[in-house]
């Protein structure tokens, strides 16, 4: 089948690559894409939050299968235009994708379907924010009702940080904060059967040791060694199942893909939040580590029929991934510096060790930075200890001027 991939970003470059290895897939397109996509899959210029435009494509290229990447456009309803256009799009509708794009939304959908979460207030007044934040108190979680690129969350013991990222915000959901190890669990659905892919843990803050301020990731890993083995079997009848049954109960089907953000507290599993998207960067390890070819999969969840898909193949590999970020990201990153190594990389540690790009676009002969996120480094091995070791080693033979990366991704879970 011929496959459109829209987005541009690392996620995006992680499902054209595996899809690229897809034997079914004859033609692979992406847009708009950026300069490592290029490698693997067909560009077309596209505003990816312009759903006319994107079905367009679609029908241009004949495509069998749109795969919407990012949350905006399907925020903004993207695959319900591809869909009026009569092709089979994965991604959940503007409606059911309410459920990352408003947190009170998400909230009330978990309270209906009664999983477990942190409580919480929605506030649109100062009165109503300082009346939440000396509720719980410290640390206090502060969330952007909307979208906010993975950077609309504070955690703080600062009352005064906290109450003026509130009042930065239209509409704000102020929760009791959840203590223990974050866990990211991604399923596919078609809005009534529901395929849990295997557990990841990625790393929110921008510096080691979960120092500085959030991001939108900075590396992440699979599978997570300390994680209960029942981990996944929970979550799936605790959340994910009564999520996408309270969302067909209400007439917003969810088909796509739901990720859980989730807290392993002392009193059990709680939802953080919830995407309607695959997360990255953990993407980039969880389809690592994927055999069972990706195209069937997603066409399976578009048509309704994933009652049909065969049990997923896992490799017991462990993958760990690396972001490389450009000077001064997440605050005002500087871009259009030129990127070197990479065919370094390409020829000495390929295929156990790859880039991933983000933030990249052509400039001439050169590959430079086009974003805040601007590589991200994925490696595979017998365990994260040589997963590990391959990605950093790859990591260092990459030149970017004033980039930054975390040097402790999965370092914790390797030694364990």
């Amino acid at each position: 089948m011929k496959v459109l991939v829209i987005g541009g970003g690392a996620r995006e470059h992680a499902l054209c690559r595996s899809l690229s290895l897809d034997p079914d897939v004859t033609a692979l397109h992406c847009a708009p894409g950026n300069a490592g996509i290029a490698e693997v899959a067909e560009l077309h210029p596209v505003d990816q939050l312009d759903g006319d435009a994107v079905a367009r494509l679609a029908t241009e290229l004949g495509a069998g299968l749109v795969v919407v990447g990012p949350e905006a456009p399907l925020v903004a309803g993207v695959a319900d235009a591809v869909r009026t256009a009569g092709i089979p799009v994965f991604g959940p509708s503007r409606e059911a994708a309410e459920l990352e794009g408003s947190k009170a939304f998400a909230k009330d959908v978990m309270a209906g379907a009664g999983v477990p979460t942190a409580r919480s207030y929605v506030c649109t007044t100062p009165e109503e924010i300082d009346e939440a934040l000396d509720a719980f108190g410290a640390p206090y979680v502060v969330k952007d009702d909307g979208l906010a690129a993975g950077k609309g969350v504070v955690v703080t013991d600062d009352l005064a940080q906290a109450r003026a990222h509130a009042l930065a915000c239209d509409r704000v959901v102020i929760e009791e904060f959840l203590d223990g190890p974050e866990v990211s669990l991604f399923a596919i659905t078609d809005g009534t059967t529901v395929l849990p892919l295997q557990p990841a843990q990625d790393f929110k803050r921008a510096l080691d040791d979960d120092e500085g301020p959030n991001t939108g990731g900075m590396g992440a890993y699979s599978p997570l060694p300390w994680a209960d083995p029942k981990l996944v079997e929970e979550v799936l009848a605790t959340v994910l199942q009564p999520t996408v049954d309270e969302l067909r109960r209400r007439g917003t089907p969810f088909s796509g893909l739901l990720y859980a953000g989730l807290a392993i507290t002392g009193r059990g599993v709680r939802v953080i939040e919830f995407n309607a998207r695959f997360g990255d960067p953990e993407t980039q390890v969880v389809l690592a580590r994927l055999r069972t070819p990706l195209a069937g999969v997603l066409l399976n969840a578009a048509n309704g029929t994933l009652d049909d898909q065969a049990p997923l193949s896992w490799s017991d590999d462990a993958a760990v991934t690396v972001v490389v970020a450009s000077h001064n990201y997440p605050e005002t990153p500087r871009t259009g510096d030129p990127i070197e190594g990479l065919e370094e990389v390409a020829e000495k540690d390929a295929p156990l060790a790859y880039v991933l790009h983000a933030g990249t676009k052509r400039d001439g002969d050169a590959i430079v930075s086009a974003g805040g996120r601007v590589l991200s480094v994925t490696a595979t091995g017998t365990d994260l200890a040589q997963a590990r070791e391959r990605a950093y080693a790859a990591v260092g033979r990459i030149r970017l001027d004033g980039s930054q990366h975390r040097t402790d991704i999965a370092r914790k879970a390797a030694e364990a």
